[in-house]
């Protein structure tokens, strides 16, 4: 018996890294799992990756997975993702937010554009794909929504800035989406706990070697020493999105911190196990 036969499963930017981690694994514990990114086949992206590939994956193994290629920037897209997603699977059950859209740029140098766009995917997105599913989830009493977080939730602090290199990575878009999404997070799991939907946070307890933070040159390369393989940020998914509701609802917290917490790690470090996590992780 799966954790997740037959649920519903809905995994935004499952075309690569964590996404597609966190899609077959959860195909793997019984999960009917809709894949959903921009890319639905290889070479339509710079980087590798794409649904057709972690679909193919999952089917090799056994599991079921749809892919719904969308542009979740788009509201239109979100509605058209679960709407198709009830069309060939039925009601949602699970909604995995993973899906990010980053830029590193100084605020100073931001174009707009490129701004709007990553708040568009990165907050405005998880808030409508929510909006959606609540709508499966409340009159059935049940349900779990997972936002993929991330360190960058956490500040700078105060000043004074010594280290003008610092400031120069471009980091505050992207951190202040993440910072939004972990109060999103809670501000949800308060609103919806009355109806037993659970809403959680995980973010790496370590950078997860990806394409995507291999081409910012957060690690070397995939198979940086360094890094979190992204198999955990996945077992933590699943983990927050099956324990029963007054466990894990409202947490915002760190892979690895969560998966130790809860047996199924042995060691850990990273943030949340080594150093303090955000201010929301905290509460």
């Amino acid at each position: 018996m799966g954790r997740l036969d037959g649920k519903v499963v809905v995994v935004t930017g499952a075309s690569r890294g964590i996404g597609a981690d966190v899609a077959r694994l959860f195909a793997s514990e019984g999960g009917r799992v809709i894949c959903a990114a921009r890319t639905l086949e290889e070479g339509q992206h710079p980087f590798a990756g794409s649904l057709a590939t972690t679909v193919a994956a999952i089917r090799e193994a056994g599991g079921e997975a749809h892919a719904i290629a969308a542009n979740i920037a788009e509201p239109a897209e979100c509605e058209r993702l679960i709407q198709q997603t009830r069309e060939r699977c039925g009601p949602v059950d699970v909604l995995i937010n993973n899906a990010a859209l980053t830029y590193y740029v100084p605020v100073k140098d931001y174009p707009v554009g490129k701004w709007l766009r990553s708040w568009a995917v990165n907050f405005q997105a998880p808030f409508i794909l929510s909006r959606l599913v609540l709508a499966d989830m409340i009159p059935r009493g049940s349900g779990a929504i997972v936002n993929i977080s991330s360190g960058s939730a956490i500040g700078p602090g105060r000043g004074p800035y010594p280290d003008p290199a610092v400031g120069a990575r471009g980091g505050t878009c992207y951190g202040s989406e993440k910072a939004a999404l972990e109060r999103f997070t809670q501000g949800l799991a308060s609103e919806v706990y009355q109806y037993g939907i659970s809403v959680t946070s995980v973010a790496p307890s370590q950078v997860v070697p990806t394409p995507g933070t291999v081409h910012h040159r957060l690690v070397s390369g995939l198979d940086d020493p360094r890094g979190e393989p992204p198999i955990l940020m996945a077992r933590a998914a699943l983990l927050l999105a099956s324990e029963p509701l007054d466990r894990v609802t409202g947490r915002v917290t760190y892979s690895q911190q969560i998966l130790r917490e809860f047996g199924w790690l042995a060691d850990a470090r990273g943030r949340g196990v080594d150093t303090r996590g955000s201010g929301y992780s905290e509460i």
